[in-house]
């Protein structure tokens, strides 16, 4: 299946079948291949060939943070002592540790981290902040802003580019 596709490896069924999995994880493939304008074999093949090429690399349930008790999302700045490889990927191995932290980017600037934080409440923030934040590795200042209110979340790819525009 890679060769016949051309140069990037991905024609219209693969990119209309990681569009409708975006949409809905948890559809049939007899229901995606309906969706796409395949049979269900070729679309099964190519839904593996796309896991197996790591375009598709897991699959989860979204899940209402409020619902299970999460009320607050931080998004915190940790700016590090110095950013020798050795210090930064010891902080990142141990951000990657922390359950309460749910994506984590290296931005662009001297040693900046930005974090998003999960927390049931205030009180169990600035607990999270003070007792393991701040005593990370190589931590140097930590900086929050809170979320007032979710405009956009969980969003799928934009995968315009890859239909030629």
């Amino acid at each position: 299946m890679g060769a016949e596709e051309g140069g990037d490896g991905l024609d219209r069924y693969h990119i209309a079948i990681l569009a409708e999995l975006q949409r809905e994880a948890r559809l049939s493939n007899a229901e995606l291949a309906a969706r796409i304008g395949l049979s269900a074999a070729p679309t099964w093949r190519r839904v593996r060939w796309l896991e197996e090429q790591g375009y598709i690399t897991g699959y989860r349930a979204e899940i209402d943070r409020r619902k299970i008790g999460l009320g607050v999302l931080a998004f915190v700045r940790v700016d590090t002592e110095r950013s020798a490889g050795s210090a930064t990927r010891e902080l990142e191995a141990a951000i990657r540790a922390l359950p309460e932290v749910i994506a984590c980017h290296y931005i662009s600037g001297a040693g900046t981290f930005e974090l998003q934080v999960m927390a049931t409440d205030l009180d169990a923030f600035s607990r999270f902040s003070i007792d393991t934040l701040l005593n990370l590795p190589n931590v140097k200042d930590i900086h929050t802003s809170f979320s007032l209110g979710e405009v956009k979340a969980g969003g799928a790819l934009p995968l315009g580019h890859l239909r030629g525009g």
